[in-house]
């Protein structure tokens, strides 16, 4: 490592260090329910709490997730404080404790809104109750991550074509409409949610490295680079019927870079060397791919029909958190700077026009005009801290990981 990419990446871990304690910060200070506990279920883009707001488990436990993760990393006693916050209240309110699961949605005074199991809201529980294990060495947390690893297979595998179901009732049985939420088409498989099962899994696996999750980890892999990568356009397909046909021609271009790193993290958790360099292999054509997505101005579009060759021209917060980490994460082992200038013009871009520099936190986005999209969520169950502050974690600590292992070489 030369002085000049040293001093780069020292600058850009200064900045994502004070831009994550600025996340953070944001967090503690306006999100906390100081009458039914908790964290209130929405703020608009203003800071004004929508009152009655419901509260949902996607929240709860990517807040969860993030102040232990945070926590895990800078040992600032009032994170773990969240994060036991966060942790006591999913134990208290969202554990269905008749039927196993967590609930998808509460009232906002904490009562059950909508008790369907939902397998994405499952997987963040397992991600936020693994790092909140590492966090706090709370023997609950890693117990509760187990059973609900159980719950899973038992209820939502697909025995005879492998993958994951998306939703049951609060019994676990079938139920018509599947979906996340109302944009998403009603099928029975989704790259999304099998995702975030890989990404809980892989941490799980960090702490309880039982040998059937290895097995299970290893078949997530494989879904992926056997359906969910198209191998001619090295782009995601969304949704598939139980039996793995697509039913979807929507590219999304932050979902895409996200699977390029998640990927590669689940294969180095595991330590198997060749399925690591083949995996690194398709992450890079991933993330290669993923280049189609980015406009002039360093951001990345949102999504494209690539049937009616519609672009949806936004760009989603979430989305250029994913870009920074998942292009970084690329550079990392493919060696190829155009990813690392490509992470660091995603941070620019994020800079320049998604952060809040008037209320704090990152806008949910930018519109087509480049405005900022109005009536959006600040705080909502799917407005969190968690791919912001995840960003900044990861390439924080990858580049503090990089100098030193430089500085222990030059020594």
């Amino acid at each position: 490592m030369n002085v000049d990419l040293q001093q780069i990446l020292s600058n850009y871990k200064a900045a994502l260090d004070s831009e994550l304690q600025q996340i953070l910060t944001y967090w503690q200070n306006n999100t906390l329910d100081k009458i039914h506990g908790g964290f209130v279920g929405a703020i608009d883009d203003e800071n004004n709490e929508i009152p009655n707001a419901p509260k949902s488990a996607i929240l709860n436990c990517r807040i969860l997730w993030t102040f232990s993760t945070a926590y895990n990393v800078t040992k600032q006693p009032n994170l773990l404080a969240i994060a036991t916050t966060a942790f006591n209240f999913i134990q208290l309110h969202f554990i269905d404790k008749k039927n196993g699961g967590i609930f998808w949605m509460l009232h906002a005074n904490a009562s059950v809104l909508d008790a369907k199991k939902q397998v994405y809201a499952l997987a963040f529980a397992i991600y936020g109750y693994s790092t909140y294990f590492i966090a706090s060495n709370n023997v609950h947390a890693k117990q509760a991550a187990i059973q609900l690893f159980e719950l899973i297979e038992q209820h939502c595998f697909d025995v005879h074509n492998t993958g994951y179901f998306e939703a049951f009732s609060a019994t676990w049985q079938p139920i018509d409409d599947v979906r996340l939420s109302a944009k998403d088409a009603n099928e029975k498989k989704t790259m999304n949610t099998h995702l975030h099962v890989l990404e809980a899994y892989t941490l799980l696996y960090k702490i309880w490295p039982n040998a059937f999750l290895k097995t299970k980890i290893v078949l997530l892999i494989s879904n992926f680079t056997n359906y969910f990568i198209d191998k001619n356009t090295n782009q995601s397909i969304l949704f598939f019927n139980e039996k793995w046909v697509p039913k979807s021609t929507i590219t999304s271009y932050g979902h895409d870079i996200e699977t390029a790193w998640l990927l590669v993290k689940a294969a180095e958790e595991l330590q198997l060397p060749a399925l690591l360099k083949s995996i690194q292999n398709v992450a890079e054509k991933l993330a290669h791919a993923s280049l189609q997505g980015i406009d002039k101005d360093g951001g990345m579009w949102y999504e494209i029909d690539n049937h009616s060759q519609t672009l949806i021209k936004e760009k989603h917060w979430w989305v250029q958190a994913e870009a920074m980490v998942g292009f970084f994460n690329t550079w990392q082992h493919s060696k190829n700077t155009l990813y690392l200038h490509q992470s660091l013009l995603s941070w620019n871009f994020v800079q320049q026009k998604i952060k809040d520099t008037q209320f704090g936190e990152w806008r949910w986005g930018i519109d087509a005009n480049g405005s900022p999209m109005k009536n959006k969520d600040k705080v909502g169950s799917w407005k969190c801290p968690y791919h912001n502050a995840r960003a900044c974690i990861e390439i924080s600590v990858s580049i503090q990981n990089m100098i030193q292992s430089f500085q222990h070489i030059n020594a």
